[in-house]
């Protein structure tokens, strides 16, 4: 178990130093399209590797924004959500914290933070799963913001970044429960929206799900390449580093299409409200749990 163990540890460990030092680079001035190669390189000299394109989601964006190969946006006064993973021989180690650039929304930042603090503290084998969510939603509840009832923890595998369970961020009632030896992500947002997001229409995050015959020979060659990172999730920035961009556009539309892969759109809170985000990852352990991404 012990040695099986180690690759989420190394994992956990280099992801919490990518995040600690991502934090480094958001300030007003920076661009987030740098941040998030200086991250992703870091994760590389650590030792690991990306388990999932390093994303910068910016005020009323909840996820899965990520800077696009040319990438104008310079942070400035904005509340950003810095979400980073590295893998160890496809052993995950999934964290993010949030930075309020604009020095107002503090306690929002500080209720999605609480928010893990506290769900952390009851999490052990036989908890339930409503439990959980029900701790996350009166924390952020009792700061004066609503959590984001479409976005969950979740369960972590082996070159699988979301597995079984889902983790709810409110008092959803579910009655299954945590086992020893679950390695999981607790993962609350706060908003001062209504609590729910919604997908916009343009992804730059991908991931392979079947390989087909495709026609574009640079699609063709992308499956077999693509192929190599088991399912975890890439984006196409990393692709126009090593082809032009137009036949990147051109070949990832066509993999789309054919349902080669699937895409993940940025999610933005419906009503456009601010958005925190905290998480950690963590081993279910016999009389509690083990963060693994501690910095």
């Amino acid at each position: 178990m012990e040695k099986d163990l180690a690759d989420w540890r190394s994992a956990g460990r280099i992801s919490a130093r990518a995040l600690e030092y991502g934090r480094t680079l958001i300030r007003p001035g920076a661009k987030l399209l740098d941040a998030s190669d200086k991250i992703e390189e870091k994760i590389r000299a650590l030792g690991g590797e990306p388990a999932f394109p390093a994303q910068i989601s910016l005020d009323h964006n909840a996820a899965h924004y990520c800077a696009d190969p040319d990438d104008l946006t310079i942070f400035k006064d904005q509340v950003c959500c810095l979400d980073v993973g590295a893998h160890v021989n496809g052993a995950i180690g999934d964290n993010a914290l949030t930075v309020d650039l604009s020095g107002k929304h503090q306690d929002l930042v500080q209720a999605a933070r609480d928010a893990l603090d506290n769900a952390v503290a009851i999490i052990r084998p036989g908890i339930t799963l409503g439990e959980i969510g029900k701790t996350i939603q009166e924390t952020i509840q009792k700061a004066g913001f609503a959590p984001i009832k479409n976005l969950s923890g979740h369960g972590l595998d082996r070159y699988q970044v979301h597995t079984p369970p889902q983790i709810p961020n409110f008092d959803s009632g579910e009655t299954a429960t945590l086992e020893e030896g679950m390695i999981i992500a607790i993962e609350p947002f706060a908003t001062t929206g209504r609590g729910l997001i919604k997908e916009t229409d343009t992804a730059n995050i991908f991931s392979m799900e079947q390989p087909r015959p495709v026609r574009n020979p640079l699609a063709r060659k992308l499956t077999k390449e693509l192929t190599e990172l088991r399912g975890l999730p890439f984006t196409s920035r990393w692709l126009t580093r090593k082809y032009p961009a137009f036949k990147v556009a051109f070949a990832l539309k066509e993999l789309s299409q054919h349902h080669v892969i699937h895409s993940y759109p940025p999610l933005i809170e419906v009503d456009h409200g601010l958005v925190a985000q905290a998480e950690h990852s963590l081993l279910i352990t016999e009389d509690g749990n083990e963060i693994l991404t501690l910095s």
